[in-house]
């Protein structure tokens, strides 16, 4: 099917019905959320993770999440394989089957991507959720490459994942050089819609929001009204944890 942006009544963005569906799941999202309800951070052989697309659905299947999202870097050719698994799926495994299995549900899958990117002269990373994949104005972060020149920018890479009808999310905001408190500010300034808040810093074992990082970055997804998200962030061969 394919998602055609549509105007949003806030700020008269263009936002997806899958981006607006997301709005409402990243409203709800918290600490208990991943990785067994909600996952919207994990990658696949298709960028620089372990699992191929149909070893990671089987995953999503047996742990019974309920939303999730691939978020491989700077393409959409896993999202593509995984979404076919999903409609196979589907289709082998009726209703009624589903009931007894699963019950009934069916995982919903978004778009994602992860896109390297410079915000306050730092290398950050922003994740993209619900947005058209064939748009024009994302197509150029889709190439499996990381951008180059002022298309590095957040300032550019915000508003492309936006012109496409999505939501523009600051990956795990205490990993980098620069602190959350320095670059939150500045990437709401260029129109940010969203921070990970719900992320497993020290790759524990058994997967946990950081104790240390999390609160500081709830107050600040708090201070700015901005969506919170979570995620394995998931590299290896178990959509648990991050490796």
């Amino acid at each position: 099917m394919v998602v055609t942006p549509r105007l949003s009544s806030i700020g008269q963005r263009p936002r997806t019905g899958d981006a607006e569906s997301l709005r409402k799941i990243f409203t709800a999202v918290d600490a208990t959320s991943c990785p067994y309800t909600y996952n919207f951070h994990m990658h696949t052989a298709c960028s620089d993770g372990k699992l191929a697309p149909a070893a990671l659905m089987e995953q999503v299947v047996e742990i019974g999440l309920q939303a999730f999202a691939i978020t491989d870097h700077h393409t959409v050719r896993g999202y593509r394989q995984a979404k076919a698994w999903l409609e196979d799926w589907q289709w082998r495994n009726p209703t009624s089957l589903r009931s007894r299995r699963q019950g009934g549900a069916v995982p919903r899958l978004f778009t994602g991507v992860e896109i390297t990117s410079i915000l306050a002269e730092t290398e950050v990373h922003i994740l993209g959720y619900g947005f058209s994949p064939g748009h024009s104005a994302i197509e150029p972060y889709l190439q499996g490459h990381a951008p180059r020149g002022d298309d590095k920018l957040a300032a550019a890479v915000i508003p492309a994942i936006q012109a496409a009808g999505g939501i523009a999310v600051l990956a795990h905001p205490a990993r980098y050089r620069a602190s959350a408190q320095g670059l939150v500010p500045v990437a709401v300034g260029l129109g940010i819609d969203g921070v990970e808040t719900y992320y497993a810093y020290a790759n524990p074992e058994d997967w946990t929001p950081c104790p240390r990082h999390t609160p500081t970055v709830e107050q600040l997804a708090r201070d700015y009204g901005l969506l919170t998200t979570c995620g394995t962030d998931t590299h290896g061969p178990s959509l648990l944890r991050r490796l």
